[in-house]
């Protein structure tokens, strides 16, 4: 089923579509088409943002922060640099 609509563009961008067109041999109206369904394949095969693994070897925390709150393990980190 199609469904008439109207849309607003530039001149210098109808005439451009218009010439692409006709070059390919197909209607303004099939341009417009295939267009629109690259925008909507292209935003809807995004791939979905993954983070790597970056864990490292480990044993866990250090024995002198078991139960430490994380507070006590950033200040830890933190000491003894200059503020």
């Amino acid at each position: 089923m199609a469904m008439k609509t109207t849309v607003e563009i530039s001149d210098h961008l109808l005439a451009e579509a218009r010439k692409v067109a006709t070059r390919q041999g197909i209607t303004l109206r099939a341009l417009i088409e295939r267009g629109l369904y690259g925008v909507i394949r292209e935003t809807q095969s995004k791939p979905v943002f993954r983070l790597r693994r970056a864990s490292v070897a480990g044993n866990g925390l250090q024995p002198e922060f078991t139960g430490a709150s994380w507070e006590d393990i950033r200040d830890a980190v933190y000491r003894g640099r200059g503020a």
